[in-house]
């Protein structure tokens, strides 16, 4: 960071220096060595899509969640987000959504079973679960069932504040 004992100023304008530079690069060469390792671009599609349809079969037999793309067309298979459709939840202000969102998210987060998967904060509440193909679906189905309980942990606790 220094150049002739001062500070080098280039590098806080977009220059770069060699040895973050390389360990970019071979954190990218890693990053395809294991996608041609498990099959190539075909393969990582297909494990996105696995994971992806994980969450909607779990949507289907669970009735308080949906997708926020009604449109499975235009539906990310890797970012999925998802929103809370209980009449509980939804008859809440927008702030009140997403502080209930918030609070489920964290008690799955305080028990190690998931991270960082709560909505934007400038999207609708709800859930955004990364499915791409560093996830394993089993990893996938068993997060939907911490959610199943987080949801009824927080639910209770909206009833019991009512």
């Amino acid at each position: 960071m220094t150049k002739g004992g001062k500070l080098n100023a280039g590098i806080f304008e977009g220059e770069t220096i060699n040895t973050p530079s390389m360990l970019c690069v071979e954190d990218y060469l890693d990053a395809l060595n294991w996608a041609k390792s498990v099959g190539g671009l075909k393969a990582l599609i297909a494990r996105a899509d696995a994971n992806t349809k994980v969450l909607a079969d779990w949507k289907a037999k669970t009735p308080w969640v949906d997708f926020l793309a009604k449109d499975a067309a235009i539906r990310s298979n890797t970012s999925v987000c998802m929103k809370i459709v209980d009449p509980a939840v939804t008859s809440l202000s927008a702030d009140a959504q997403a502080d209930f969102s918030k609070k489920l998210v964290a008690l799955v987060e305080k028990e190690g079973a998931g991270f960082d998967f709560a909505h934007y904060r400038d999207a609708p509440a709800g859930l955004r679960i990364w499915c791409g193909a560093t996830v394993e679906s089993k990893d996938v189905e068993i997060l939907t069932q911490w959610i199943d309980w987080a949801f009824a942990e927080t639910k209770a606790s909206l009833a019991k504040a009512a």
